[in-house]
């Protein structure tokens, strides 16, 4: 999977809307909040534009590295570009950004920089130095530097609060085809495909051993899935485990894929992989006889799925 270009270098004398946030998960609130911005651009021949940081403030500011987030960097970027969004900036978090006034933040980042015409941001936004400034006070920067802001109503805010709580939730329980209905989308994940231990081909599934380089990605619970990905432009469907492997002993978590009908090299390969269904949770059997018949009847169980 190609990797995302932070878009950096707008053009400054285009006109903008533009939205502002995390926009994890960019579930169906999301979305919903994408399309009128889009709508709104074309209405008025500016370009439609979303204003994200990264790395999460939590992650700098209280130092937290047990925060999971939906996506990646780079696949926040491609699903935003995929809803219509035609540029979207990645500020990087920092500490000294953190420090910058309420009016400098409006003033140097969204008028000079970005041309900002018109702002679309949840009544709940605050921003600033110690996070001081509310949309209210937005409001009043708007009139000094004309532009227009408009409100996201308190229930699509909560829409999207509550969805991507719901997502988190479903994921952390295996019920990833809850939150694909959340998301409006199939739940992927990134990861480069790397040397594995060979066990699985030993017991004719041979897997694919993937490595998600982002340790702060939200990886669903362990046990075993239908996925699909493209592999050689052809869509391939299969099965993942997730967990520890037990049966040998296994202490590190791991992701394993077993492609259905597919044997080619793919080592660092960049892969999208999307999850369908949970099967079942990781067990740990008396042998790898006993590992080898579950893993026949997932396979069976699998390919019906993917028939329906």
């Amino acid at each position: 999977m190609k990797k995302q270009q932070y878009s950096l270098n707008l053009n400054a004398k285009s006109a903008k809307v533009i939205t502002i946030g995390t926009f994890d998960g960019i579930h169906i609130g999301h979305q919903k909040i994408l399309k009128h911005v889009v709508a709104l651009a074309k209405e008025q021949n500016y370009e439609p534009v979303v204003l994200t940081l990264f790395p999460h403030p939590r992650m700098v500011l209280q130092k937290d590295d047990s925060i999971k987030l939906l996506n990646t960097i780079d696949e926040r970027i491609e699903l935003l570009k995929s809803f219509g969004i035609k540029e979207v900036i990645v500020k990087k978090f920092t500490k000294k950004f953190a420090s910058l006034s309420a009016k400098d933040y409006v003033k140097k980042i969204l008028v000079d920089e970005l041309n900002t015409k018109q702002i679309v941001i949840g009544y709940d936004h605050h921003f600033g130095k110690n996070r001081s400034a509310n949309i209210k006070d937005l409001k009043e920067f708007a009139q000094l530097y004309h532009f227009k802001v408009e409100e996201i109503s308190a229930q699509d805010i909560e829409d999207v609060t509550v969805s991507s709580t719901k997502i988190r939730n479903a994921l952390n329980n295996g019920e990833v085809d809850l939150a694909n209905s959340f998301l409006g989308y199939n739940f992927y994940i990134t990861g480069k495909v790397i040397k594995g231990k060979g066990l699985g081909r030993t017991i004719d599934f041979p897997t694919a051993n993937i490595h998600i380089k982002e340790s702060y990605k939200l990886i669903p619970n362990d046990g075993v899935y239908v996925i699909k990905s493209q592999l050689k432009n052809n869509t391939v469907f299969g099965m993942m485990n997730i967990g520890t492997n037990p049966t040998v002993n296994g202490k590190t978590r791991s992701v394993e894929v077993h492609f259905f009908d597919f044997n080619e090299d793919i080592y660092n390969t960049e892969l999208k992989i999307e999850f369908l269904k949970r099967l079942r949770s990781e067990h740990k059997f008396k042998n790898l006889e006993a590992l080898k018949t579950q893993l026949k009847k997932d396979k069976k169980a699998a390919l019906d799925y993917i028939k329906l």
